[in-house]
């Protein structure tokens, strides 16, 4: 048995959640810039996150809602999650991102995951609390893969990471074998492979006999 794991903001997704709900509340820019030092390296991910979550204290339900309903899937990215599912691959996506938007995203493509670890936004009153909570704030990418192909019976050495960001380093150094999808500078030494489309993560995987 093979488990794949997939990032989701910057792999499976050209979408950036905290800017798609900063937009929402007029801090685009200052969310973009706080995720491309976490994705560098330069800052921690769970202080990135506190300070991204900070800056929507306030957002409404419905505009955050607006935010999800604008998640997609890169192109080609459904086609790959339906072809390891009809192989019967073990899917899952470990992501700093949001439950809500991954759900959405992956809803409106019609297509699913065997699990999904992600995190949430706290609301109150109908607004977001300014908090964020689950188990990918302190909680590493590794330790998700090791327990999700341990409660599954899958060796390490049959796991499979994609990803692109600091925050995917974790994973991708423990996993058998690491995919970077356009990894960031610091990522790629990491990666056993990279690539850049999905035809691309196809090709690796049909090469390595898990399609």
């Amino acid at each position: 048995m093979t488990l794949v794991a997939f990032d989701f903001d910057g792999t499976l997704s050209d979408s950036e959640m905290t800017v798609l709900l900063g937009d929402e509340c007029g801090v685009a820019d200052e969310m973009a810039a706080i995720t491309q030092r976490a994705m560098n390296d330069e800052i921690g991910y769970a202080e990135s996150l506190r300070q991204r979550a900070a800056l929507l204290d306030g957002l409404s339900e419905d505009a955050a809602g607006r935010a999800w309903a604008n998640v997609r899937l890169r192109e080609g990215a459904a086609d790959v999650i339906e072809a390891l599912n009809d192989a019967g691959v073990t899917t899952a996506i470990f992501t700093g991102g949001f439950e809500k938007g991954v759900a959405a995203a992956l809803d409106r493509e019609g297509v699913a995951v065997d699990a999904i670890v992600a995190n949430r936004l706290p609301v109150e009153d109908g607004a977001l609390t300014g908090g964020v909570e689950g188990a990918l704030v302190e909680g590493t990418k590794d330790d998700a893969l090791r327990e999700y192909a341990d409660e599954h019976g899958v060796a390490m050495t049959d796991t499979v990471a994609v990803g692109d960001g600091a925050n995917d380093l974790p994973m991708l150094e423990v996993a058998g074998l690491a995919i970077g999808f356009e990894p960031k500078p610091a990522v790629e030494p990491a990666c056993d492979v990279t690539v850049s489309t999905m035809p691309e993560l196809v090709d690796v995987l049909e090469a390595e006999g898990i399609l």
